[in-house]
């Protein structure tokens, strides 16, 4: 069950944490140069928010960009309110490198990070404690090396062209930061500090890897590399944001690919799974079927069979932890979207969820690009193990379906 604010933590929800920017700011692209003097900023980190105890059971929902700006913000936090969701994932720092609200990091104050539409202190404020108010784990969504306007104003950052020194691009046309410089890393972490003065719980780091792109081997170059794999470099960056996160007692959560729990390479990305299970409190395996290749698993089409995907990936993920001490606890993402049929509907959303259980993995969080989640997929409240195993098993022939039929070839494990 949620636990509500105390009283004394609800008194300190409403003390000022020392920072300030320009209300009318929402809505409006503030200046990215002497225009912005006129925005008062202080120091974040001057009258820090108590840090709420993380639930021993997350499930919650990613609330992008537009959604926190908008109306849908409080939708979602009605959601939690209502059902068995109690976390909420907001993008702090996006893909595209822009900052929720007005900050106080200089690097991101120097770049214009915070300058496209940012969030205003009241509604911060206001979003943050009424989350906190119901019992709702806010965590701060941090994207690390997929930056494109970090990349573009620190072109010494980003990854460079073996040809000419350039920076390389994606398929999109996007420089990426290269993960070997600390100062990507440094910048990620100065971020999560600010949100945790805020009033943020938890930070999740995203993109904690190389481009996911096979003609980076040939094209590019890494020359901080000094003979380290790519895993051993995520390993060691890493290690170095659980250090500053364990330092103020904040748990500290990692996206990872899904495959990386079956797969015993680090896909050329960097993340190997015995490489990165120490270095967080919790990690995050994206489990979306539709992301899965033809025949995974033995599945012709991973997407249409939710339960199975999940089922094995979770068997995979205790097998590769087994005996490794200090191992992060899993909670996976599931998909609350539709990419290729079949059309994904309440109960490929509980399949995914079963599989987890079934599994013991009773954390969980949805992942839907647009913030517009299946809300009958929801429970009213998280119940007990046991009831979650006999539901599952005694409700959903759906599930059974998923799990038994179709082109799945039964292999021995």
């Amino acid at each position: 069950m949620r636990t509500l604010a105390t009283p004394a933590i609800l008194t300190a929800v409403v003390i000022s944490v020392g920072w300030l920017a320009a209300d009318g700011a929402s809505g409006q692209r503030a200046s990215d140069a002497g225009g912005a003097a006129s925005v008062r900023i202080t120091d974040t980190s001057s009258k820090p928010l108590p840090i709420l105890p993380r639930p021993e059971i997350v499930r919650g929902l990613y609330v992008n960009r537009w959604a926190a700006l908008g109306d849908r913000m409080w939708e979602l936090i009605d959601i939690a309110k209502t059902t068995e969701v109690n976390a909420l994932v907001i993008d702090v720092k996006d893909d595209r490198g822009f900052v929720l609200y007005r900050s106080s990091v200089p690097l991101a104050r120097e770049i214009g990070a915070d300058t496209n539409q940012p969030m205003s202190a009241k509604r911060i404020r206001a979003v943050l404690d009424t989350m906190r108010a119901n019992g709702i784990h806010a965590i701060a969504r941090i994207v690390v090396a997929k930056d494109p306007l970090l990349a573009d104003k620190k072109r010494e950052w980003a990854v460079k062209r073996r040809k000419d020194g350039t920076p390389w691009l994606d398929a999109n046309g996007k420089p990426w930061l290269d993960p070997h410089h600390r100062e990507i890393w440094a910048y990620a972490g100065d971020l999560a500090d600010e949100a945790i003065a805020l009033g943020f719980s938890e930070a999740q780091f995203d993109y904690v890897r190389f481009p996911d792109d096979p003609r980076l081997i040939r094209q590019a170059t890494f020359p901080l590399a000094k003979g380290r794999s790519r895993a051993t470099v995520i390993h060691e960056q890493l290690g170095y944001l659980h250090e500053r996160l364990r330092a103020k007692h904040v748990p500290m959560s990692i996206d990872v690919f899904g495959l990386t729990m079956s797969d015993s390479t680090d896909m050329g990305i960097g993340q190997q799974w015995e490489k990165f299970i120490t270095q967080a409190d919790v990690v995050q395996p994206m489990t979306y079927p539709s992301h899965y290749a033809p025949d995974t698993y033995d599945l012709h089409n991973p997407n249409a069979h939710p339960y199975a995907v999940i089922d094995n990936a979770m068997r995979d993920a205790h097998r590769r932890s087994a005996g490794i001490a200090h191992a992060a606890r899993i909670v996976p993402w599931y998909q609350d979207f539709t990419l290729g049929p079949p059309h994904y509907d309440a109960d490929h959303v509980r399949a995914q969820m079963q599989a987890g259980y079934d599994n013991g993995v009773r954390g969980w969080l949805l992942w839907n690009p647009g913030s517009k989640y299946t809300v009958s997929a929801l429970r009213p409240a998280i119940l007990s193990e046991a009831e979650e195993r006999s539901r599952g098993k005694a409700a959903t022939k759906t599930v059974n379906a998923m799990k038994h039929t179709g082109d799945r070839k039964v292999a021995p494990r």
